[in-house]
């Protein structure tokens, strides 16, 4: 990802998550969500438009995706 500085970015943890590291944290930047593996904070970003992000939150609540 260029042109993001990711030690000014927040990332957060959802409140869903039992404090340990098995979860996903998620950011905001400009109109893009970006969302890391909390596992590895220092590796790959994946950056979602803010369309895309709706989408993909209302199918996880929907239970889309659940195994």
């Amino acid at each position: 990802m260029t042109g993001i500085d990711l030690g000014q970015v927040v990332f957060r943890k959802s409140s869903y998550s039992d404090g340990g590291n098995g979860c996903v944290e998620a950011a905001t930047f400009g109109s893009r969500r970006l969302v890391r593996d909390s596992k590895n904070p220092d590796g790959d970003v994946l950056t979602l438009e803010r369309d895309v992000w709706v989408a993909l939150v209302s199918q996880i609540k929907r239970g889309t995706f659940d195994l």
